[in-house]
């Protein structure tokens, strides 16, 4: 039989001939780091056979889903370690996540982080046995009599309606599992538990409450080392604990997932916002507000009441139902509407920073990362057919400068038509050839994430890369044929012909809430001079001091700058160190009785280098740091 490579390549091999034969056809070395496999883009074990005309990869370690099989076979081996521990211990169900993995488990005492060292120690030993990942095919009835004394597998296995079942053994240890596996227990280089919680079974509260152990896995040890040091990091610069050091924000219990800004998170907020409409003015937008409420007809006719109604806030104003609006773009298309348009008058980019309202579960609330009311940078594109690809393609540059100018890396992703959409087969495939013609003509890769689009049209989506090498999804790009066809919007064309405009959905930040919650986490608050709500910090260090202290802040702040005086009876190097730690500011300017007898200043920065400077020169580099945003 013949196979094919994903070269192009083809290989004649034996009937019967498995993945891994595939593999050492190639090579001893591929044969040797082969994980799994591919069998016509569908995921296998090694030992799966392949067939005539198949399209066959070998997954090793390098390939983009190694790291995930290796997590799944990971959290086997924790059970396995677990059951060995503590007989009598009901297993529900174990995946893989994208840090980790995870099981959830019925035991007979319940567990606690006291217990993780015996457990990673059984794990180890059951990872140097090396034994391996055997898949086996059985019917529902002797499936039934393998998990005989395990209830929430039988439970499960109720609920499948295959004939057949696969399980997984692996030592003393099996399970129900669609696979697949690595070959064997040895190749896990480096694993971690991480910590426990609680877990309802099916996630029902009416259920069994499970303890869910996590734990991650990796490779080699220096790639888990790696993650530890950034989780350490990334705990370092929660943006809720910073948001508290430096006043920029809070949460309290009488209003959940609502945040408050404080004044330096709105001098940060407003900062950012400031540049927002710069850019926007240079681009050709126009800005616009449109009405927090609306009444639920609006809703219906956008599709956002079918599909979006769970996270929407209503109220009723005269006998009426009202919506507090969860997005933006029924108000853009008002807008739009309000007037005739030309051929002309096209393309209009309408942006907006609008506050909305989505209803999330409190469990799921997290700092300014997932709330229920936030601003969203929206802008709302009408564009005639013929402009469709150029206005995407400034769409994405505008978007594109914008990551750059606060040193973001980025992928792209192109998501395609979901389940729970609207619109004719046509239209859809119009409107994703319209992106993919626009990402090819910026010679933008990108990947495709099927399935994932809007209700209303497919998108492109910008997956941000922090200063830890953590991706968030930020901006996006929507093209729109169905919310202008359901409001029935026209333009006259130069015919005289009447003629529906396409609508591009867009955002830069996403949310400004969450957007501003990334930027606290990637600069760990130390922002550029531009953003900090506190530009320049003078310190005196005695009271013979002040008065000068006080005569240069007056001066930066006469030329724009944002200033603080501390002149506090307090210790110099405490007064350094808190600037440093807890305000983060760019500079401190430290003045003493020597500086107030010559008249100049001692410029401390980030570097914890101290400079002297005349204070006219320091001013001048101050402004042009924040003129050239820096």
């Amino acid at each position: 039989m013949e196979i094919v490579l994903p070269d192009g390549s083809k290989k004649t091999l034996d009937a019967g001939a498995t993945v891994a034969d595939v593999a050492a056809s190639i090579g001893a070395g591929l044969a040797k780091a082969a994980l799994a496999g591919k069998i016509d883009g569908k995921l296998v074990d090694l030992t799966t056979p392949v067939h005539d005309g198949a399209a066959v990869e070998i997954i090793t370690a390098k390939s983009p889903e190694a790291l995930h099989i290796l997590r799944h076979s990971c959290a086997h081996i924790m059970a396995e370690a677990v059951q060995e521990l503590f007989p009598g211990t009901q297993i529900a169900f174990g995946p893989a996540t994208d840090d980790g993995y995870f099981y959830d488990f019925l035991l007979p005492e319940n567990i606690s982080s006291d217990d993780f060292d015996a457990i990673e120690k059984k794990m180890q030993q059951i990872i140097k046995a090396n034994e391996p990942f055997v898949r086996e095919v059985v019917t529902v009835d002797q499936a039934k009599q393998i998990f005989a004394d395990q209830r929430f597998k039988l439970e499960h296995i109720d609920d499948l309606a295959d004939e057949q079942i696969t399980i997984y053994r692996h030592g003393s240890f099996v399970d129900l599992c669609s696979g697949p596996h690595i070959p064997s227990a040895g190749k896990i280089g480096a694993i971690k538990l991480m910590k426990l919680a609680g877990a309802y079974w099916r996630a029902d509260a009416s259920r069994e409450q499970l303890q869910r152990l996590y734990g991650t896995a990796f490779f080699k040890k220096a790639e888990l080392d790696e993650y530890l040091h950034n989780l350490e990091e990334a705990e370092k610069r929660d943006h809720r604990k910073i948001g508290r050091e430096m006043d920029l924000f809070m949460m309290r219990e009488e209003a959940p997932g609502f945040p408050f800004f404080l004044p330096n998170g709105m001098v940060l907020k407003n900062t950012l916002l400031d540049y927002w409409r710069e850019i926007h003015r240079k681009a050709g937008y126009v800005e616009i507000s449109t009405p927090m409420i609306m009444n639920k007809q609006l809703w219906m006719t956008s599709g956002h009441w079918d599909h979006y109604k769970d996270n929407m806030y209503s109220t009723v104003i005269d006998d009426e139902e009202y919506c507090i609006k969860p997005m933006n773009c029924p108000g853009g298309v008002l807008v739009y509407a309000s007037q005739p348009r030309s051929y002309r008058d096209l393309p209009i980019r309408a942006g907006e920073i609008g506050t909305v309202h989505r209803h999330e579960m409190r469990g799921a609330l997290h700092g300014l990362f997932r709330v229920r009311c936030f601003n969203q940078d929206d802008a709302h594109l009408f564009v005639r057919p013929d402009q469709l690809t150029d206005e995407i393609v400034g769409v994405v540059r505008l978007i594109d400068s914008v990551y750059q100018q606060f040193g973001f890396k980025y992928h792209v992703e192109l998501s395609t038509r979901p389940d729970d959409s609207m619109g004719s087969d046509e239209d859809w495939e119009a409107a994703e050839n319209g992106l993919k013609t626009a990402l090819a003509e910026l010679g933008m890769d990108y990947e495709l994430n099927e399935g994932d689009g809007a209700f209303y049209g497919p998108k492109i989506d910008f997956h941000l890369e922090d200063s830890l090498g953590r991706t968030w999804q930020c901006g996006t790009v929507q093209l729109d044929f169905q919310m202008p066809l359901n409001f029935g919007l026209e333009f006259v064309d130069h015919d005289g012909s009447k003629k529906r405009p396409i609508m591009l959905h867009r955002v830069c930040f996403g949310s400004v809430e969450r957007f501003i919650g990334i930027l606290i986490e990637h600069y760990a608050g130390k922002f550029p001079v531009w953003l900090a709500p506190t530009q320049v910090k003078v310190l005196c260090v005695s009271e013979k001091s002040r008065d000068y202290a006080h005569q240069v802040a007056a001066q930066l702040e006469d030329a724009g700058i944002r200033v603080a005086v501390d002149d506090r009876d307090a210790k110099i190097g405490y007064k350094i160190r808190e600037a440093r730690s807890i305000d983060r500011v760019p500079y401190m300017i430290v003045v003493g009785e020597k500086e107030a007898e010559e008249g100049n200043i001692a410029v401390r920065d980030r570097s914890n280098e101290t400079h002297p400077f005349e204070t006219a020169d320091f001013i001048a580099k101050v402004c042009e740091e924040i003129r050239t945003r820096a």
